[in-house]
């Protein structure tokens, strides 16, 4: 099971993080899955560097709150105390998610209290560090470039991110560290990985504990490959699976909304790293925009989905209070109305077992497999219930269908011309899909691939 590994770009307000973020990723900042509702901050991208696929988190929506009077480009003065904390936060919060840092400093204003208070954190985790000095826009500030090497890390790659200088030498620095990484994840045996994930004080290690303590199973618990979390395996009826915790972070002073958002970059290594996702949601407090998040990122990853309700001991609840809540969650997840939601308290141990039998189901659905006959059938009646509309003059046409693969589940149709194929025709015949075999918990893939009809018709002849 391929995973990607993830950079995160750290250092003080005004440097250049964001401008930098989105010459890593290019064009692929935008959330491109065609889901409404998936949306989500612009805090993470994808990028591609000699044969590298990796995850790139910019840490710049974390608030930093400066004291009146004090510049952060001087040196620790008095009242600056505060800055420097929230500023070395967020440098741990990346380091916990990241498998390598990459400190964006301003070449031009030269090295700072916050940069320093950054490098010796970086110096003292085991994580890869480098160091980009932004900001070489001429000539005269190249010189610049050598003061950072004082910061005591590995590298020093003199860039400018706003014209792309450089950023050819940085991706070969961090790269260089990445690439075994990438390996590693090519690596792992297959059997279900799930993320345990959701915002802080949901429940997560509650929960991780409770299904690793009550299986009595427990073949190890080892380091996880994301180097921020501990893996923790075990059997149920006689089947390996791997739990994969994303506990730890907690909110925190004034930065408490950056943390609530960096909980969302351990999510999203995880996910990566998983078949499936638990997205335990706090009963008390319903679903929320975190939730959401998650959630939208799971199906971006194209990964199983079971949506765990904790604490359901906790609430004040009638007759109707199931009912209304999980039509909330519906309302506010209608992109994954597949995924099955499961009430319990991990506390109590109420309906734990619920939990692993509604993530082995979405298991075996990331496997099932439609024969080409009754794909083809499915699709006949679907179009036959429900005609396409073309746009303009021209008439979409679908020759025929295929399930191309598994894991997940992807079923390739074969037209006249993709463009014409509308997101709400796409959505009907999932749902037409999804009527006859459930794929309980599992995305299911749509593709449309353009084919000649006379080539067809010419084909079909000659058989």
């Amino acid at each position: 099971m391929a995973g990607k590994p993830m950079a995160a770009l750290v250092g003080r307000p005004n440097v250049g993080k964001s401008t930098l973020f989105n010459r890593l990723v290019g064009g692929r900042v935008a959330v491109t899955h065609d889901i409404p509702g998936t949306t989500r901050d612009r805090l993470h991208g994808e990028s591609f560097w000699n044969g590298v696929t990796f995850q790139v988190i910019d840490t710049g929506g974390i608030e930093v709150y400066q004291p009146a009077g004090s510049r952060d480009d001087s040196p620790l003065a008095e009242g600056s105390a505060d800055f420097i904390d929230e500023i070395k936060e967020q440098a741990m919060i990346a380091i916990a998610g990241a498998d390598v840092i990459i400190l964006v400093v301003d070449a031009q204003s030269g090295v700072t209290a916050a940069d320093e208070a950054i490098a010796e954190i970086l110096r003292r985790s085991d994580k890869p560090a480098l160091v980009a000095a932004n900001k070489i826009d001429d000539r005269r500030h190249e010189q610049g470039v050598y003061d950072f090497y004082s910061l005591g890390l590995a590298d020093v790659v003199g860039i400018s991110a706003i014209h792309g200088l450089g950023v050819g030498d940085l991706l070969d620095a961090a790269v260089r560290e990445m690439r075994h990484l990438a390996e590693d994840f090519d690596d792992e045996d297959e059997h279900l990985k799930i993320a345990i994930v959701g915002r802080p004080n949901a429940g997560k290690s509650t929960l991780l504990n409770k299904l690793a303590g009550e299986d009595r199973a427990i073949v190890s618990a080892v380091a996880g490959t994301t180097r921020d979390a501990i893996d923790t395996a075990i059997t149920w009826f006689g089947e390996k699976i791997t739990l994969i915790d994303t506990a730890g972070i907690r909110r925190k002073g004034r930065i408490q909304a950056g943390v609530e958002k960096f909980s969302v970059i351990r999510a999203m290594k995880a996910i990566s790293r998983a078949d499936l996702a638990l997205l335990v949601i706090d009963a008390e407090l319903g679903i929320t925009e975190q939730d959401e998040h998650i959630a939208g990122y799971v199906i971006e990853e194209y990964k199983s989905l079971v949506i765990v309700v904790n604490k359901w001991d906790a609430v004040e609840k009638d007759a109707f209070t199931m009912v209304e809540l999980t039509a909330k969650i519906r309302e506010r997840l209608h992109f994954v109305r597949y995924a099955p939601i499961v009430f319990i308290s991990a506390l109590e141990g109420q309906r734990i077992h619920r939990v692993l039998e509604a993530a082995n189901r979405g298991w075996e659905a990331r496997f099932l497999r439609i024969p080409t006959a009754a794909v083809n059938r499915l699709m006949r009646a679907a179009i036959e219930k429900h005609p396409p509309h073309g746009k303009g003059t021209k008439r979409l046409k679908f020759f025929y269908a295929a399930q191309v693969r598994t894991n997940p589940p992807v079923i390739l149709f074969h037209v006249n011309d993709p463009s014409q194929v509308h997101f709400t025709y796409k959505r009907y015949l999932e749902n037409q899909f999804r009527a006859a075999y459930s794929f309980e918990g599992t995305p299911i893939r749509l593709s449309f691939r353009a084919r000649d009809e006379r080539r067809l018709s010419k084909a079909d002849a000659s058989h």
